[in-house]
């Protein structure tokens, strides 16, 4: 039998009579107990968002990405595309011609992100779930059409049903001096809209139209490129493809993967997720200096007890081992009722979706969540930690009664 243990136990279980040094033990224990799934939940809840965002960007934008380290744009030679082609688990290359533009449709107008790509961009198939209203076409019998995303539609009133009425796309002239009075200093493109694709804000002014229309819009030559997106094979290594395409650009051109292109929100979130972390662990640690009070208290009403024990041959180890298990029970009962409330919280909420977002243009309805067993196992050393630090000195204390 473990004496400490079980002596610890009784202490916590087996009291007669609920003195103030109980209460203050139930309050310490449901002190840790909140704090632990609040930390719980929290962390998942950006764990959820990291998530969400990852399968945004997946929505729209490419595995890999080539673009020129200086400038705008280059050149994507025939060579240089089939090159890419052959290269060990790509599957589509896409060529990206983009710029901002200004957009008239009617009598209303707006600046827009201007997306010009090839056929291959549809062959991907990224945006069939995001497609609101119309078809996914570009070119169609020599007619050109522009998809665009929802905020276009909603700037400038267009209608996918009004075939008559032309989305206009000017972009000035490289050539010209700039005058918005003089017509010929803009470059003109008259598409058809075909379909509207909602994904979110950050994507809501772009406008995508075949990439021959886009560089005669630009200006640019017939190989001329802003980037180059890469669709990757599934199950392919992508730290792997980006090595061997970066081999094949060269150094001039720079291949970034879609967490690269992104890693500036990637690191906010982490950012924001350790500040609450750390946050959350102060009141852990504030909670489990209940703990220290509660077993400081304990230590002078046994006292007798501890003389006793010592009488009975007890070495000053076992009465610090009883005050550490004391602790123990106090801290641990707390935390594991957190850690489970917390993980039955955080699966009900990515199963229901009780918490909403509250905002009616947000893409999903409930607040994402995803469990990671790293910050469980965080946060339950945490604690483990934060309850031996309060719980040593009043064993300590304990161990030196005589």
């Amino acid at each position: 039998m473990n004496l400490p243990a079980w002596i610890a136990r009784r202490y916590f279980f087996s009291r007669k009579k609920r003195s103030f040094i109980s209460w203050l033990s139930i309050l310490s224990m449901l002190g840790v107990g909140v704090g632990t799934m609040a930390l719980v939940v929290v962390l998942s809840v950006f764990n959820g968002m990291d998530e969400l965002n990852r399968q945004i960007f997946k929505t729209f934008e490419a595995d890999m990405t080539v673009s020129p380290k200086e400038g705008k744009r280059f050149t994507a030679s025939p060579e240089l595309l089939a090159k890419l082609r052959q290269t060990a688990g790509v599957s589509i290359v896409t060529s990206v011609a983009q710029d901002n533009a200004l957009a008239r449709y009617g009598n209303a107008q707006t600046v827009v992100r201007l997306k010009g790509v090839d056929d291959n961009y549809l062959k991907r198939k990224q945006l069939d779930s995001a497609l609101l209203e119309g078809k996914l076409k570009l070119n169609e019998r020599g007619v050109n059409y522009a998809v665009i995303a929802d905020g276009v539609r909603n700037d400038l009133s267009v209608s996918v049903l009004d075939i008559l009425t032309p989305l206009e796309i000017m972009y000035p002239q490289s050539d010209q001096s700039f005058n918005v009075l003089n017509p010929n200093a803009f470059n003109r493109e008259d598409l058809t809209v075909s379909g509207v694709f909602f994904i979110e804000s950050k994507y809501d002014n772009f406008v995508l139209i075949p990439v021959a229309a886009a560089r005669t819009l630009l200006g640019y030559g017939p190989d001329d490129v802003t980037s180059l997106e890469i669709q990757l094979k599934t199950g392919t290594n992508e730290n792997k493809a980006k090595d061997a395409l970066q081999e094949i650009v060269g150094d001039k051109l720079l291949v970034q993967s879609r967490d690269d292109l992104n890693i500036d929100l990637y690191r906010t979130i982490r950012i924001e997720k350790l500040l609450v972390a750390i946050t959350l662990s102060f009141i852990i640690l504030v909670a489990s200096i209940n703990i220290f009070f509660t077993l400081s208290m304990l230590v002078i009403e046994k006292k007798e007890d501890i003389r006793i024990l010592y009488a009975m041959g007890a070495t000053t180890t076992l009465v610090r081992r009883i005050f550490l298990t004391e602790g123990a029970i106090i801290a641990l009962t707390g935390a594991i009722t957190g850690l489970f409330l917390g993980i039955v919280i955080c699966l009900a909420q990515e199963r229901y979706g009780f918490i909403g977002m509250g905002t009616v243009s947000s893409i999903i309805d409930a607040y994402p969540v995803r469990l990671d067993m790293s910050d469980i196992l965080m946060t339950g050393g945490l604690v483990v930690l934060i309850t031996f630090l309060t719980s040593w000195f009043p064993a300590q204390r304990a161990a030196a009664v005589k």
